[in-house]
């Protein structure tokens, strides 16, 4: 692993990361073709959804010396997005950590290792997503990397992608599809919302769906049940 601090990556745009900051992750996932969602990590509060450009950070596990340098390339609108060489379950992010990045107006942290100081994050209201919580601390004595692609649940993060983050879990968009994937969301925002107003009227799945056809395909039949029969 090289052992760098990228500085500058490109972004996506701020007005395209607020714009999915309005969007569920389930909704993103099924609008890029079910791709780009993270579901081991998992929040430690309810309620809140965030989307931001990543700072990536490649660190040691037990050791979270680069999360204290990645701090210094966070900035409005970032979400630092942190994993570990080897599968690490250390709280290798805290209280502390936070107060830093929100001081830089950064709108969460993912971290694929062990997270704690967990109801002081709530109470300053800092969101986090993450795959442990655990007290035991780290060393700060291994180099590591910062904005190169990383892997977190089995997907690609680079510098500058879109993260969105809630109670569902996360998804990534990479920068370069952030666009196309923005335009896919909102059509199927407004499918999602014609199907909502459907049932409100009392339509069925099966119907709209046409899913009737499917289950007498799959040989599935309708008969009453014999205790209707003998009433």
């Amino acid at each position: 692993m090289e052992t760098v601090i990228l500085t500058d990556p490109p972004k996506a745009s701020a007005e395209t990361v607020e714009a999915f900051s309005t969007i569920g992750v389930a909704t993103i996932h099924e609008a890029m073709g079910r791709t780009g969602s993270i579901s081991a990590l998992r929040p430690i509060q309810q309620g809140t959804r965030v989307a931001g450009t990543a700072v990536t950070v490649m660190s040691w596990p037990g050791d979270n010396l680069m999360i204290h340098a990645a701090i210094e390339q966070c900035g409005p609108g970032d979400i630092l997005v942190a994993t570990t060489r080897e599968p690490s379950s250390h709280g290798m992010f805290g209280e502390l950590f936070a107060t830093g990045l929100q001081r830089r107006g950064v709108v969460g942290a993912i971290i694929d290792a062990g997270v704690r100081d967990t109801q002081e994050l709530r109470d300053m209201g800092f969101p986090v997503w993450a795959r442990h919580v655990n007290v035991m601390g780290t060393v700060k004595n291994t180099p590591g990397a910062i904005n190169v692609p990383i892997v977190v649940g089995g997907q690609v993060i680079d510098a500058g992608d879109i993260v969105i983050a809630d109670d569902d879990g996360l998804v990534v968009v990479p920068r370069e599809q952030a666009d196309d994937a923005l335009v896919a969301s909102r059509a199927r925002l407004a499918k999602e919302e014609a199907t909502r107003a459907s049932f409100l009227e009392g339509e069925l799945g099966l119907d709209r769906y046409g899913m009737r056809p499917v289950l007498q395909d799959l040989g599935v039949t309708y008969r009453r049940h014999p205790a209707a029969e003998q009433a």
